[in-house]
């Protein structure tokens, strides 16, 4: 993906530039507001959370660790936690490079607005497009590493010893020559007031030489998750709160007519009804079921607006209409592809369709705000703490300086709580009408479902030529669908081309690149946006994007009569990483070897997230009921901070892929989104889950993500065991579009 790297004057940086750049970062689109500042590694600054301050006796030696007596190493993360395991892997990376005892290590979550106070010590807080270790991996093991230097240095001093004559193993120090030995927690107080070493200077650990990071090591949050003891945002408690529940017009870009709140100023509980915008209210209430009841009793008038007329027939019309379109050219030209390929001895076409679909969160949107005078808190589950304070900032009216988001876990983010920031907002609305007092709002499943930002939807039409010895001679690939930057970041989108819908076929960059090399290409895209938003779905493009290349790329080998997995081999010579975890996840599977009777293979590979990704499925079929009984995944993400954590990620993305190629889609009647709860959008079951193996294939030269890359080959490796099975290519999904089920 093309990076577009954005500025910030962090002297006086208005709202309105925060929030426009600062909420980019949650969805994957932006690598960061700016380069770290020249202060990252600063020691002691004011206390950096009001919610967790330093507790007696711990001496914060720089931005990032704080140490107390007891040798209790305290290791900040900006980065936000929603189950992915981000916390525990940086704190991996510091330890590694503090050289603390990881059994001692506890985390702390720094304030965006303490890091702004601080020139964004802490680097930018989006956690997104699976960067959340791989964008701040460097600066994070500096400053760990600088720290190190600074409590060595420390003893040295009090030793009055050179620094060069001492070690440390597990935050103990010592000095050979005497014997004499120290803890961290005994000069940590001396070392906060040394002055940091340039981080320029460092140099870092080689990975191969990790002994903590690169270890499977268990979560650092697990036990309060297993004990209940966990405060969600749908958790939190604060005295005096009052609870909201919001309802927006059913129908996108509809607005709010008018609503009668005398008729439930009366019902138990409530406080009162506040008009958040022109299209969403809210009830607030003692209780959020009270708020929630009374919400729903609430009489409302509507004008839902021309898109009230929308059908999902008409959307899908209106993809496949685009499909015979002129596409932009500027993408990919190389070579005449449409030449080449009409003058094949044959010609290969499929055309392919994706739907909408929804997030589905475990925890729905909420978030908390009080506001007392001119100062404005919230405690939100986010996935983009900058985005949240800028969010906040932007709806009260109140400089940043004022405003403090207090990060909490989230109940699955998955691309939803990053760039859109609607919760925030509208909880500040809200909040705004109570002063001094706390309000959470929540919004209910329903209203979580039918007002998501959803992953796009999308359609292909795939075109390729094979000569008579079974060689392509050209690729052509013309995407027909929504864009998320026309919903999300329009100034990303130029002379109305949005490259960023053709993830995973780029030539060049680190983040997506195409993994095959064919004689003449032309890939095309074709703006055709509806009224329903859409937004980072976990895997964003690439999920869609790679069905319809690796599907296709099956129906080739077929065409050309050769082994789905030879014939990749074959274009992949010039691209040694993606030929790398083909060839790992072939070998694992038993490629070669036969499959027991009524057993099928398919396979798929394609890159992500700079992490490269491969799958080797196995499904039986029965009277159209698909049973996936196998999985065998590769994955190169350059270097491994944990396996255990990067194999739960890759088992979490099955679930994923598997429920969005086989359940009900999203779809749209009437102008509104039809499918309300998990009783018509649910979610995979446990039962249906297969065996999953993986194999990591670490090169160590590079730093890829690992939360999105391999969901984009699961649905295309099943979908070609699929037709292996059948007999016949599968290209509409949900997979119900072909009469097929899963077991």
């Amino acid at each position: 993906m093309t990076t577009q790297k954005q500025t910030l004057n962090l002297e006086n940086p208005s709202r309105r530039d925060f929030i426009v750049k600062g909420t980019m970062l949650g969805g994957g689109l932006m690598l960061g507001i700016g380069a770290l500042p020249d202060l990252a590694f600063a020691q002691a600054g004011p206390k950096y959370d009001p919610n967790t301050p330093l507790q007696a006796g711990e001496a914060e030696v720089n931005a990032w660790v704080s140490i107390k007596p007891d040798d209790t190493v305290y290791i900040r993360i900006a980065r936000s936690e929603m189950g992915q395991g981000t916390r525990t892997g940086l704190a991996q990376l510091v330890t590694e490079e503090l050289e603390c005892n990881w059994k001692k290590v506890k985390t702390q979550s720094a304030t965006p607005g303490q890091s702004l106070a601080r020139k964004r010590v802490w680097g930018e807080h989006g956690t997104g497009g699976s960067r959340g270790i791989r964008i701040s991996e460097d600066y994070v093991r500096r400053g760990a590493a600088a720290a190190r230097m600074m409590l060595m240095q420390a003893a040295a001093n009090q030793w009055d010893v050179p620094v060069t004559e001492l070690t440390v193993d597990k935050g103990v120090i010592t000095h050979k020559a005497t014997g004499r030995k120290t803890t961290y927690g005994k000069v940590a107080e001396l070392a906060s007031t040394l002055t940091p070493p340039d981080p320029k200077s460092i140099t870092l650990r080689d990975p191969r030489d990790w002994k903590v990071a690169g270890q499977p090591y268990a979560r650092l949050d697990t036990a309060n998750k297993v004990n209940g003891s966990k405060v969600y945002g749908v958790d939190l408690q604060l005295p005096g709160m009052l609870c909201a529940s919001v309802k927006a017009c059913p129908v996108f870009g509809g607005k709010l007519v008018s609503y009668d709140e005398a008729k439930i100023k009366e019902m138990r509980g409530v406080k009162g009804v506040v008009k958040i915008d022109d299209s969403t209210v809210a009830v607030v209430a003692d209780t959020w079921w009270h708020a929630n009841t009374a919400l729903n009793a609430l009489p409302i008038v509507w004008d839902e607006g021309k898109a009230a007329t929308v059908s999902q027939d008409g959307i899908n019309k209106m993809l496949r209409d685009g499909l015979d379109e002129e596409g932009d050219f500027w993408q990919r030209k190389e070579g005449d592809a449409p030449a080449a390929i009409n003058s094949a001895a044959k010609k290969v076409e499929a055309i392919y369709y994706t739907p909408y679909r929804a997030h589905v969160t475990m925890e729905p949107m909420n978030a908390t705000v009080k506001i007392t005078g001119d100062r404005a808190e919230a405690w939100v589950p986010t996935q983009n703490g900058e985005g949240s304070h800028a969010a906040l900032s932007e709806a009260t009216g109140l400089p940043l300086a004022n405003c403090e988001v207090y990060k909490l876990d989230s109940g699955c983010g998955l691309g939803r709580r990053g760039s859109t920031q609607d919760f925030t907002t509208f909880a500040a609305k809200v909040a705004q009408k109570f002063p001094g007092v706390p309000v959470k709002v929540i919004w209910s499943r329903e209203e979580d479902m039918t007002h998501d930002y959803y992953h796009p939807i999308a359609m292909a039409k795939m075109t390729a030529g094979v000569d008579g010895s079974g060689n392509l001679t050209g690729m052509h690939i013309k995407v027909a669908g929504q864009s998320i930057n026309a919903t999300l970041a329009p100034q990303a989108i130029k002379n109305g081309k949005d490259e960023r819908q053709l993830q995973g076929f780029y030539e060049k960059g680190p983040d997506a690149q195409l993994g095959y090399t064919f004689p003449t290409l032309l890939t095309e895209y074709v703006m055709k946006n509806t009224h329903v938003p859409v937004g980072p779905w976990r895997g964003v493009n690439t999920n869609q994007n790679g069905i319809f290349m690796e599907c296709f790329m099956d129906e080739c080998a077929k065409a050309a009569g050769k082994d789905p997995v030879k014939f990749r081999q074959a274009l992949m010579q010039s691209h040694p990483k993606h030929l790398g975890v083909l060839n790992a996840a072939a070998k694992k599977a038993d490629w070669d070897k036969p499959l027991p009777s009524g057993t099928y293979r398919g396979v798929a590979q394609f890159m992500g997230y700079a992490s490269y990704s491969a799958c080797v499925a196995e499904v039986t079929v029965q009277n159209n009921v698909v049973k996936v009984t196998r999985l065998v995944f590769a994955l190169n993400s350059g270097h491994v901070v944990n396996p255990y954590l990067t194999r739960e990620q890759i088992e979490g993305s099955v679930a994923m892929a598997l429920g969005a190629i086989f359940l009900p889609e999203i779809s749209v009647e009437k102008g509104r989104i039809k499918q309300q709860n998990l009783d018509t959008y649910p979610i995979l079951k446990l039962s249906s889950t297969p065996r999953i193996e993986t194999v990591l294939v670490p090169t160590y030269d590079f730093w890829g993500g690992v939360g999105e890359p391999t969901i984009c080959v699961v649905g295309p490796a099943v979908a070609n065991a699929i037709s292996a099975a059948i007999g016949r290519p599968v290209r509409n999904f949900p997979l119900s579009k072909e009469g097929l089920s899963l077991a």
